[in-house]
């Protein structure tokens, strides 16, 4: 299936424009008006605007793994800012080309979102009935792509310009103004709305021909959530959302629609092998390519750059860098809940070598001695600065679609699942009634028992009943951690809460703590470079900052 999803893909960026060329434009103009004559035409186009989610500067590595890292869970591997790991040390300029690159695609995919939506507004009346109703769902998705691209930005640039139509993006740079945060999110809020409004549960699809991996009225309403939280933390703190995001993350909890699936592990087999199952996954970003011959192939890095340290064998298997490294303190306060089962399904304390070897292991010693090493926080200290995800451990779960290649591969990317919604419904209703309620804990206690493999005895894992507003605030933050860790969401939660930087300041701390080793330091190069009131955004790209004069620079940026 997504080998003929992406050759379609292929054929739907023909017809969107990609040249500033008057002459090409015309012809592409031209092409456009004899295109959509019907509904599968019409879907061709669309998925030319999926197409944007595979690019390396969306989530094929720099919203999957390269933004992600500089928290107290994830940092980048090495004690130096030295090329790439400029960027996950915080140490990046406002001239920083991966900066650019992704503000670059999240706008192309606005632009193309609002071609789609623009060519077909003038041919749907031409549709027959059932033509009709595809193209409107057809347009919800539209929506709701651009809400997804929109909100990315706004969550990471803060200060950004609202582009409505093909034609606001086609002005001279010196007349684009800014907008408000407030008005992005009213923006998001409407497209959202409208995409919950008409498009169906994954479920009950008998509209398209195939789902997969596409947006649905459940992914619609769970980003919708997740938008309302945003906007009630910082930077905006507007309190009045928390309301919306409980209301509207109630209405696909309650829905039955979704569901968590009931092994944790079987979440990563899914992702790592193209299985597609909307039962969890929401908003799920698929790869695939047989061969990677190009920077245009639809594949990604994940499980490359961001899974298990491996060796590569000729014909076998391709290496894995592993440069995604856990912080060691997040590991050591998480294996003190020794039957939650997330933790070593979720962080790897070995490499693959010719064969699985511990970390910890020595030269002389053996599995039991090395086990033992592992399990003491005090011994081999330096070798496990070394934990990598084990989320995307292609080598144990891959067994579709495999690619022997040192840096690519065909795994997927969870934007947002069940889990999440969960959570957020959990944190939503104890912001907004100043406490928790039993649909509170009944929310976050059925995701932490899904982690510890749902024991009869509920005790084990269930949060203490009686907590305050704080005290479940922070049992909501410590558990979307360890549910979430690794796929993309902490440091923006951190940031939301308006504690990044109090964060690092505090995890420095606690790895000192834990350090014993008196020949080598312990890496947590963040630490040396983040600023409060500065980290919290990206800058303005300094390219876009230079051409559009009425452009304001983020704070700490100028």
């Amino acid at each position: 299936m997504r080998k003929i999803t992406y050759f379609i893909v292929a054929l739907a960026m023909c017809v969107l424009p990609c040249s500033c060329s008057l002459e090409e434009e015309t012809s592409t103009e031209i092409e456009k008006r004899n295109y959509l004559n019907n509904a599968s035409e019409a879907e061709n186009v669309l998925l030319g605007v999926y197409r944007t989610n595979v690019e390396d500067a969306m989530y094929a590595y720099h919203l999957s793994i390269l933004f992600i890292m500089g928290t107290d869970i994830a940092q980048v591997e090495g004690s130096t800012t030295e090329n790439w790991r400029i960027i996950p040390t915080n140490a990046f300029p406002t001239t920083q080309s991966e900066i650019q690159q992704t503000w670059a695609a999240l706008y192309k995919g606005i632009y193309r979102a609002n071609d789609f939506l623009e060519q077909i507004s003038r041919k749907i009346n031409t549709y027959n009935n059932t033509d009709k109703q595809r193209a409107t769902i057809y347009i919800a998705e539209a929506r709701a792509l651009r809400a997804m691209y929109y909100f990315e930005l706004v969550r990471r640039f803060g200060n950004i310009v609202l582009m409505r139509t093909t034609t606001e993006s086609n002005q001279a740079p010196t007349t684009y103004t800014q907008a408000a945060p407030e008005k992005v999110y009213e923006f998001i809020e409407e497209d959202l709305l409208f995409a919950s409004d008409v498009l169906p549960y994954a479920s009950d699809d008998t509209y398209r021909a195939s789902n997969e991996y596409r947006f649905s009225k459940g992914a619609a309403l769970g980003l919708l959530a997740k938008v309302y939280a945003t906007w009630a933390g910082y930077p905006i703190n507007d309190t009045s959302k928390w309301e919306q995001a409980a209301k509207t993350a109630s209405i696909l909890v309650n829905s039955g629609k979704h569901g968590l699936l009931p092994n944790y592990e079987q979440l990563w087999k899914n992702t790592c092998n193209g299985i597609w199952n909307p039962t969890e996954s929401l908003i799920e970003v698929s790869f695939y390519s047989p061969t990677v011959s190009g920077n245009s192939d639809p594949v990604s890095r994940i499980g490359k750059w961001n899974g298990v340290k491996t060796t590569a064998i000729a014909g076998k298997r391709g290496s894995c860098a592993g440069n995604l490294k856990v912080v060691h303190t997040f590991v050591k306060e998480w294996r003190e809940h020794s039957n939650d089962l997330r933790c070593n399904l979720s962080v790897a304390n070995y490499r693959y070598n010719d064969e699985y070897i511990l970390w910890a292991s020595g030269k002389n010693d053996t599995p039991e001695t090395a086990q033992e090493k592992d399990a003491d926080p005090t011994k081999a200290q330096k070798e496990k600065q070394n934990y990598t995800p084990a989320k995307w451990d292609i080598e144990k779960y891959v067994e579709n679609g495999l690619l022997i290649n040192n840096d690519k591969s065909n795994v997927n990317w969870y934007v947002l699942r069940y889990a999440d919604v969960l959570l957020l419904y959990a944190e939503a209703l104890n912001e907004w009634k100043h406490g928790p309620n039993s649909e509170a804990y009944a929310a976050i206690n059925a995701v932490r028992r899904r982690g510890f493999g749902n024991p009869n005895n509920t005790v084990s894992c269930d949060l203490p009943q009686g907590l305050d507003e704080e005290g479940f605030r922070k049992a909501v933050q410590k558990e979307r951690a360890y549910e979430l860790a690794f796929e993309g969401h902490r440091r923006l939660d951190l940031i939301r809460w308006g504690i990044y930087y109090e964060t690092i300041q505090n995890t420095r701390k606690e790895l000192a703590n834990w350090w014993q080793t008196d020949n080598a330091k312990f890496n947590y190069v963040v630490y040396n470079y983040t600023e409060k009131g500065k980290h919290e955004l990206f800058p303005i790209p300094q390219r876009d900052i230079d051409l559009c004069p009425k452009f304001e620079q983020n704070p700490g940026w100028k």
